[in-house]
């Protein structure tokens, strides 16, 4: 058997040509942006006058987005109300693993006392 197999030719993987494509899509962007500016400046040629006035859209956006980044006293008030909650919850999950029922019970004196309190200065 081994004699047959010289003559012939042993199989072996099929091989392809395959070539990678790579995306860049910085150098996208920056192709787009140069079409961009070029429609723009060949539209200001034609007509002598500034086509799309990006510059006002530009100066706003700066304010707009400097006003949308501060953070207002309604947003810092919800996330210490959000913080004491999960603190309170933390605590009162901890305290049932220590003690069992018994926090139940705190939780249960804790509660009507806290209430009083709130209400108490209104």
């Amino acid at each position: 058997m081994k004699f047959l197999s010289l003559f012939n030719k042993t199989p072996s993987h099929q091989r392809f040509n395959y070539t990678p494509r790579y995306y860049d899509p910085l150098k996208e962007e920056m192709r787009e942006r140069e079409a961009r500016i070029k429609r723009e400046l060949k539209l200001e040629r034609e007509e002598g006058e500034s086509a799309g006035d990006y510059r006002s859209r530009i100066s706003g956006s700066f304010q707009a987005a400097r006003k949308r980044s501060k953070q207002s006293s309604e947003s810092l008030g919800a996330n210490l109300l959000r913080f004491g909650i999960i603190l309170f919850l933390v605590l009162f999950i901890i305290a049932y693993i220590q003690w069992g029922q018994v926090a139940f019970y705190g939780f249960a004196l804790f509660v009507p006392f806290y209430l009083y309190m709130k209400f108490k200065k209104q």
